[in-house]
């Protein structure tokens, strides 16, 4: 019946707009070649260096088409309130009658791709169905990177009638005419206008995080922007984590991290680098799936130095988007670890002469997951994995401390609620600007975020065994404007005190924030780093709270009563701490 239900959605659409001919994926090998060979015949793709680089390619995309566009996505809901204040909202009529008009044949000349897709390891109660139509060759090809296509979609389909339709067009690539719409109440994506990954690929961030939020809170289940890793002991046990931080802070470069403790027995292995869906299973523990089957990391800053492991991943059987290209076809980008060779040709093909950056700043590889040397070996686990900790990151250049572990479910779930970051070049605006983003969902959570917060707390009563809460920000300075931390693979450091913490090893002092390393509790042997600068990286400034906490007053007000009481009452309870002259100092266990 559902194979039927998407034949039906597809003959309609084709009627609609109109394609030359109609393509329905199967996910091999050789139609991947083939989509491939399109691509280089109409430039669509360029061939980089077979030796080097097997199997990869470069895509340059309309210069007007680099990021996502979050003032053009919209959540269509029957009422407004339901988007809430944290989304930009259109009514169902008014979007299809607005939008529907600029699909009417938007596919005359092209071939339309049929995508079935399925989100999440095969056989698992937590995948998801999704079909992309599409009349872009470089969005099927992405697809058949980051999803798993085909025949895996149609067996999920025999047990479920559910999935997820999508509709994606070029059209004419112009901002003026561009629109990624949502409709949750329907589970339906349409986007037009855009050939960029986060608003084309349909399955990542529009059906993974917008829709899939929306569903989870139906179903009693959690969709996030979180990276899931598992962290390896001396003993050999791993503990599973899953992290959220806004796109381009890092989140891949944690998921990959190679251990500066390895030598020692603390290792990193990679579940997922983006995206979680979580559940609670039989016992009352959260359980973590990642829905995607590939990586779409950001370039620039990624280098051996950095991130060894993605440089190892993106080797072979990679689409790079929007970096330079030297004169012997390797792919380049600002923070490769190698001075910018002559000949080389800037993200939009032509000669660069050292003005400007020659890799656009949130130019991407995508590649698939299997490919990753560390990737865990329950990663396709259909139960998911026991997540023990969660972490909110953020990139903070002052105020927020190294590692901070909430005091409770509530508390962390407030101390994400509140969090800021400094924006980056994964969204159009203005980067560097400190902005509320909770749990680094506010560009993806598609329903009225003050029910999301109380989503979040209802699932924590539900757990027998709730994941202790931490905040982490490497990402702080000191005023000549260098970080304090070294970050990279030195951050397993800050892991170990969490996993010491969930043993019962780790001492902490408690503070009106949370509790914070005890001094020296954090292990900095080997690193130059001085009791100072460790002092400021565990410093509670005051002042500098007072004003965080103005600010998050004023996001908060935005939901007015239906902000849940337990984020008031922590809110409160910081107000009021931070009316106490003394800090209070203690050691817990």
């Amino acid at each position: 019946m559902s194979r039927k239900n998407v034949e039906r959605w597809v003959e309609e659409v084709s009627g609609w707009t109109r394609p030359r001919n109609v393509v329905w994926c199967n996910g091999t090998r050789q139609e991947y070649a083939d989509l491939i060979e399109v691509m280089l015949r109409d430039g669509t793709l360029v061939r980089l260096n077979g030796k080097a680089y097997p199997g990869c390619y470069l895509h340059r995309s309309d210069p007007d088409d680099v990021a996502r566009t979050e003032n053009l996505t919209f959540i269509c809901t029957q009422g407004k309130e339901a988007a809430g204040p944290n989304n930009n909202w259109m009514s169902p009529a008014d979007a299809k009658g607005k939008v529907g008009k600029l699909f009417e044949g938007s596919m005359k000349g092209r071939t339309m791709y049929v995508i079935p897709y399925l989100m999440g390891p095969p056989g698992s109660p937590s995948s998801k169905v999704g079909v992309e139509v599409t009349d872009s060759p470089y969005v099927a090809a992405s697809m058949y990177l980051m999803t798993r296509v085909g025949s895996p979609a149609f067996e999920h389909l025999t047990s479920s009638d559910e999935f997820v339709p999508g509709l994606h067009s070029l059209g004419d690539l112009s901002p003026d005419r561009r629109f990624i719409l949502h409709f949750p109440e329907e589970r339906l994506i349409w986007s037009i206008g855009s050939g960029y990954g986060g608003n084309a690929l349909l399955g990542k961030k529009c059906f993974a995080l917008r829709i899939a939020s929306w569903m989870a809170r139906e179903q009693g289940w959690m969709a996030e922007h979180m990276l899931i890793l598992g962290l390896e002991d001396p003993t050999g046990h791993k503990t599973y984590m899953a992290a959220a931080f806004p796109s381009a802070s890092g989140k891949t470069n944690l998921a990959m991290m190679v251990s500066a403790l390895e030598t020692e027995g603390y290792r990193v292995w990679t579940v997922g680098d983006d995206i979680a869906w979580l559940r609670i299973d039989e016992e009352g523990r959260l359980r973590a799936v990642n829905p995607e089957a590939g990586f779409f990391g950001v370039a620039p800053g990624t280098s051996i130095s950095t991130n060894p492991v993605a440089m190892r991943t993106i080797e072979r059987d990679t689409i790079f988007t929007n970096v330079a290209m030297t004169s012997d076809g390797y792919p380049w980008w600002e923070g490769m670890g190698t001075p910018p060779p002559q000949g080389l040709l800037d993200w939009q093909g032509r000669s660069w002469n050292g003005s400007g950056p020659a890799a656009h700043p949130n130019s991407r590889f995508t590649a698939p997951a299997r490919q990753c040397p560390i990737i865990d070996s329950d990663w396709e686990n259909p139960r998911g994995v026991v997540i023990s900790a969660i972490i909110f990151g953020s990139r903070r250049s002052t105020l927020i401390p190294l590692v901070t572990e909430a005091l409770n479910w509530e508390h962390g779930v407030f101390m994400g609620a509140g969090m800021g970051a400094e924006t980056t070049a994964a969204a159009t605006g203005k980067v560097g600007v400190v902005r509320r983003d909770p749990m680094a969902m506010l560009p993806f959570c598609s329903y009225n975020m003050a029910e999301y917060f109380a989503h979040w707390l209802e699932m924590g009563r539900r757990m027998k065994h709730q994941p202790r809460i931490f905040r982490v920000n490497w990402f702080r300075k000191e005023e000549n404007g260098k970080f304090l931390w070294p970050g990279f693979g030195e951050n397993i450091r800050i892991l170990k005190w969490i996993l010491e913490r969930l043993q019962g090893k780790a001492g902490a002092r408690e503070t009106f924030i949370g509790h914070l390393p005890e001094e020296r509790a954090i292990d900095v042997h080997g690193l130059t780093i001085s009791s100072d600068q460790m002092e400021v990286l565990t410093r509670v400034d005051r002042d500098g709270w007072e004003k965080e906490s103005d600010e998050m007053a004023a996001f908060f007000r935005m939901f007015g009563d239906k902000l849940p009481a337990a984020i008031a009452e922590e809110h409160a309870k910081l107000r009021r701490n931070l009316k106490v002259s003394t800090l209070h100092h203690s050691r817990t266990n």
